[in-house]
C-alpha cells in the first residue's frame, strides 16, 4: 500500500488518522488496516481527522462505521475530527452521528489539536511495503462490507445500499467463479 493521503500517529490516548485527500473506496482499506492493527495491539479510541478531506464516500463512511461499532466493543470511541461542512453532512445523513462523535465539544484532544498534527508520520511507513496491492476480489468485498455495514444501521440505509450490495454481491460471485475456474 502506497496511499499517501493517510497520516497517523498512536498516542497515549488514541490512534489519530488524518486524511488529506477524499475519503474514498481507494484509502479506506489502508484506514481499515492500521486501526484494525491499532485495535488489536489493545488500543480503543480513534480519532479520524478530516480536516484536510473535501468529502467522503460511502464505502469510506461504511467503514468508518464499521471501526466505530469495533471501538465502542472494546469500551473505545471512534470520533472524527475538524470534518468540512459537506462530510459532516454525509455523515450525519446515513446516521454515522449515532455511532460516533463529531466534532464533539470538549474532546479531549481539542487542546492540543496542532501538536498531534504535527506528529503524524505517512500511513505508508508504516504498513508492509511488501503488501501487495488489492485484488479486484479484495477489493469488491471490502466495498461490499463497508456497504452491508451501512445497510445494517437503519431502514433508510437498508433502502439506499440495497441495490448496490445486491450488485456488488453478484459481482462477487463472478469473481470467485472466475478465480476458481482458473486453479
Amino acid at each position: 500500500m502506497s496511499d499517501t493521503s493517510l497520516t497517523h500517529h498512536v498516542f497515549s490516548d488514541c490512534l489519530w488518522l488524518r486524511c488529506s485527500a477524499r475519503g474514498s473506496f481507494v484509502n479506506s482499506p489502508a484506514l481499515k488496516t492500521l486501526a484494525e492493527q491499532y485495535l488489536s495491539e489493545g488500543g480503543s479510541t480513534i480519532i479520524v481527522d478530516l480536516e484536510l478531506c473535501p468529502g467522503v464516500d460511502s464505502t469510506f463512511m461504511g467503514t468508518l462505521a464499521g471501526l466505530a461499532r469495533k471501538c465502542l466493543a472494546l469500551g473505545g470511541a471512534l470520533q472524527v475530527a475538524s470534518p468540512t461542512s459537506r462530510a459532516r453532512e454525509a455523515m450525519e445523513s446515513l446516521g454515522l452521528d449515532m455511532l460516533m462523535e463529531i466534532d464533539p465539544p470538549g474532546a479531549f484532544w481539542a487542546n492540543d489539536i496542532a501538536a498531534r498534527r504535527a506528529a503524524l508520520t505517512s500511513a505508508a511507513e508504516a504498513l508492509p511495503t511488501d503488501a501487495e496491492p488489492m485484488t479486484e476480489l479484495e477489493r469488491t468485498k471490502h466495498v461490499l462490507e463497508a456497504h452491508n455495514t451501512l445497510r445494517a444501521m437503519n431502514r433508510q440505509n437498508d433502502e439506499t445500499f440495497g441495490y448496490v450490495c445486491e450488485t456488488l454481491e453478484e459481482d462477487l460471485l463472478r469473481q470467485t467463479e472466475e478465480q476458481n475456474g482458473d486453479k
